[in-house]
């Protein structure tokens, strides 16, 4: 299965997120390090180590990280988590849906995290009216990037994103959704009116179709 593309563009919301007072953040899923770019400028001083499961894209990473890794998280052992106890934000940008066993790695990372640490994650969100729109159509078909991204191993909305860091030890303090395109008005009746048939809350499903993905930063409990 092939990596998804490198990118050299960061995601402004996922800066927005994270806390002025961050010293030390592991990034993992770095890719070409386009987030500790921008986030080093405004705070030179703030050690960023980024992690990636591509070589190519770590030695990119380079000039912007203050240290690379070539690695899968899913695979390191408890020594590399005790390693980075003094990690107060841990950054998934993307990454989290492409892990065998995200809830794992959110546990070793609630092992070790300090009580003022946070981590910050940005997920696709599998309850977009697109992704709807295709099932009824039955094209639910992958791709090199995007909500059906074919390297996309777990599948979250806005709900069970709070469950995810919830079982872990966690909670969401903030967040925002990521709407880029908006559907059709006819669209949003139609699928309110189904959920309120099947008792469902309307105003809520409405609400959560449209965000393409979330971003939220969650602290140990």
């Amino acid at each position: 299965m092939k990596q998804t593309p490198i990118h050299d563009v960061h995601n402004q919301d996922v800066l927005s997120l994270i806390p002025e007072r961050v010293k030390r953040v592991v990034e993992v899923g770095c890719s070409s390090g386009a987030l500790a770019r921008e986030f080093k400028k405004i705070h030179p001083d703030a050690f960023w180590h980024g992690l990636e499961i591509n070589s190519e894209y770590a030695e990119q990473a380079k000039r912007y990280c203050d240290e690379t890794s070539v690695l899968d998280i899913e695979t390191c052992n408890e020594e590399f988590f005790e390693s980075h106890v003094d990690k107060d934000l841990w950054i998934f940008a993307d990454v989290l849906e492409h892990l065998v066993d995200p809830w794992s790695v959110l546990k070793k990372i609630r092992g070790v995290i300090p009580e003022d640490g946070s981590v910050l994650a940005c997920l696709p969100n599998a309850q977009h009216w697109s992704v709807i729109l295709r099932l009824i159509s039955g094209n639910f078909v992958y791709e090199d990037a995007g909500l059906l991204d074919r390297t996309h191993l777990r599948w979250f909305t806005r709900k069970t994103i709070v469950d995810l860091f919830v079982s872990q030890g966690f909670k969401i303090i903030e967040g925002r959704p990521r709407i880029f395109k908006l559907p059709d008005p006819k669209l949003v009746e139609l699928l309110s009116q189904v959920a309120a048939s099947f008792g469902m809350n309307s105003g809520e499903i409405k609400n959560d179709i449209l965000p393409f993905q979330y971003v939220v930063r969650a602290i140990p409990v």
